[in-house]
């Protein structure tokens, strides 16, 4: 994408009054500017929707919709693709200037303007629009490349899986044991490799802001169980055991099946699951990893003697997911959710896994948290909250 100049950029002049959009149109286009203009905030508004420009100088005093509502809808509402400066143009106090520019607007200039100062400031905020559209590029291709990349990557990675199953299943021959092992190693390499590829492609799509949630009703307790069941024969071959409390219906804030189901993306809580107990396993040496599902009831002076009151009161879910492996530093827990970070043990993985977790957690307005020490184990807890469907928000 090829940016214009400085002294090539579009600017949207808005002013009600005419004598100064002539002084200011006049000034900017011996300055080589392309100049549109607008009398009011509505005619402002409509022409940034038609065609987007560089910079908007926009007056902050004119009748019917002013300066300030101008911004706010610009800011807020019209999610444009590009982010627009805004110059302010006024003759008020502080005070005035100081709210126009909480509500976004970038810079001010006070009337009467001279010409070196509009110049100036003119200059300054195209820069900043030109460094920021280049920014935006770079990530645009960015993302591109990544995408291309793991679809590229994916295609023969799950070439591969199907053929090393096929050897696995004795299709193309038999194997000897020590076949059978080499085999059995690579196909596990080759998941590894492909889940790397997938978490890759899922970090880029929640930081471009291009992940779409399809939300449902999901009843994690039978979505939980779905992930143990998948994950138990990696806990075999390790010799852990894999516990599960659930809870029941008797005791308060340990309801199992009575919990109602949580609005959620289902396979993003299924991806989410997948790598907190799979990490589990996978830095647990020996000893087990237990996984508990329970509501929470934020108001604890409601009466809950009838336990079928229960679950219409929970507020939110929280899953733990604890293990006796070899635990992680205090001073690691701040950074353990960052891109790219791993942790100091042996065994490490990409660094995005728990990244990834952390951003599909937030999306469902949760939160995760991870309790560990050294020596014992560590505990991640993840808490969703409940949204009860036919129940008003």
């Amino acid at each position: 994408m090829s940016l214009p100049t400085a002294q090539s950029g579009k600017i949207l002049v808005v002013d009600d009054s005419p004598d100064n959009v002539f002084l200011i149109k006049t000034i900017l286009e011996e300055e080589g500017y392309t100049v549109s203009t607008a009398e009011n905030g509505i005619s402002a508004l409509a022409e940034l929707q038609a065609s987007p420009c560089d910079l908007v100088l926009l007056d902050l005093m004119m009748p019917g919709m002013d300066g300030y509502e101008v911004t706010r809808r610009v800011r807020g509402e019209m999610k444009l693709q590009q982010y627009i400066p805004i110059l302010l143009i006024t003759a008020h106090d502080a005070p005035n200037v100081a709210h126009g520019l909480d509500l976004g607007a970038d810079d001010f200039i006070r009337k009467p303007v001279t010409v070196d100062e509009l110049l100036a400031r003119v200059r300054s905020l195209l820069r900043l629009k030109h460094s920021m559209d280049e920014r935006d590029e770079i990530a645009r291709q960015r993302e591109d490349f990544v995408s291309r990349l793991t679809h590229d990557l994916r295609t023969p990675l799950v070439a591969a899986d199907r053929m090393l199953a096929l050897f696995q299943q004795g299709a193309l021959g038999n194997l000897s044991p020590q076949m059978q092992e080499v085999i059995t190693i690579m196909a596990r390499s080759n998941i590894n490799l492909l889940s790397m590829v997938n978490t890759l492609l899922e970090v880029y799509r929640f930081e471009a802001g291009r992940k779409t949630l399809a939300f449902q009703p999901v009843n994690l307790s039978q979505l939980l169980n779905e992930v143990i069941a998948e994950l138990t024969p990696l806990a075999q071959e390790k010799n852990l055991a894999i516990n599960s409390d659930f809870g029941d219906t008797s005791t308060p804030n340990k309801l199992g099946d009575g919990i109602p189901p949580t609005v959620g993306d289902r396979l993003e809580l299924h991806r989410l699951f997948t790598n907190l107990i799979g990490n589990a396993i996978k830095f647990t040496a020996s000893g087990s990893v237990t996984i508990r599902l329970k509501g929470i009831i934020l108001n604890a002076k409601q009466d809950f003697s009838d336990p079928s009151l229960l679950s219409s009161n929970i507020d939110y879910v929280q899953v733990e997911i604890a293990d006796t492996g070899a635990g992680i530093p205090l001073e690691e827990h701040a950074t353990l959710f960052e891109r790219f970070r791993q942790g100091s043990h042996k065994i490490s993985g990409s660094g995005l896994g728990l990244y990834l977790s952390r951003r599909i957690v937030e999306a469902h307005h949760g939160k995760i948290v991870v309790n560990s020490e050294l020596g014992k184990g560590s505990v991640f807890v993840v808490s969703l909250p409940i949204q009860i469907v036919g129940k008003a928000d």
